[in-house]
């Protein structure tokens, strides 16, 4: 009714220890296994895009997170009684969101407070709409000075050409993790495929944004929020 979408989270809410079954993950649908791999690699994406420098310890590890993604979602979608695949998906699940990729990084998310508003307006599953927004993002943030990180994305992820020209490096790397997204896993890759227009997106850049600005990888104002939400068109 309100058009609100609310996160709950506070310290007493973790718990001391989690047994994680990956048996218990079978029967997740294709659908929602798809959408789900696509959160686990928007976490991931944001805090490996932050404003730090120098954390090459925490780039590898989620570098790798992401690689583990990569390999073992397409499988879990063909098989989904495999228990390597489900098990190596609920680990770095557990490993996107617990706290220790964080470690002295500052925390710049940008496509989650957008798709918040997707998810408060249209009630989409919100993997779904990370998956839609964050090559969209990429695109929109990538410049001279994003350039390196977006390089080595692609390079240590997918595998790019690192003797390619970087700007070039770093939009191959976003192309293939749009492939992966719309056609490997076989989620929609747009609003429109959803049925949503521009109605909503002053009111939604203007909630995600809180009045200010999204300080995110690069800041992102109202105007730049609307202007991702209408690449997603």
């Amino acid at each position: 009714e309100t058009n609100d979408k609310i996160g709950v989270a506070h310290p007493t809410m973790v718990p001391k220890v989690s047994f994680l079954d990956p048996t218990n993950t079978f029967t997740v649908s294709k659908y929602q296994t798809a959408c789900g791999s696509a959160d686990i690699i928007s976490h991931i994406l944001e805090v490996y895009f932050s404003p730090d420098h120098d954390l090459y310890m925490l780039d590898q590890v989620m570098e790798g997170l992401l690689r583990t993604v990569i390999k073992y979602a397409p499988i879990a979608l063909e098989e989904p009684d495999n228990y390597e695949a489900r098990a190596n998906l609920m680990w770095a699940s557990s490993w996107a969101i617990n706290g220790f990729i964080r470690g002295g990084k500052q925390q710049a998310w940008s496509c989650h407070p957008m798709e918040h508003q997707l998810s408060a307006y249209y009630d989409i599953t919100h993997g779904l709409g990370l998956a839609i927004l964050t090559p969209r993002w990429m695109e929109y943030v990538l410049d001279e000075t994003t350039v390196a990180k977006f390089q080595q994305f692609a390079c240590n992820v997918f595998g790019v050409d690192p003797s390619l020209e970087p700007m070039v490096a770093a939009k191959k790397g976003i192309e293939m993790l749009a492939d992966f997204l719309f056609n490997t896993l076989g989620l929609q890759s747009s609003f429109s495929e959803l049925g949503i227009d521009d109605t909503h997106f002053q009111a939604m850049a203007e909630k995600a944004c809180k009045g200010d600005v999204i300080n995110g990888f690069k800041p992102l104002n109202q105007q730049d929020v609307e202007s991702i939400y209408r690449m997603c068109l």
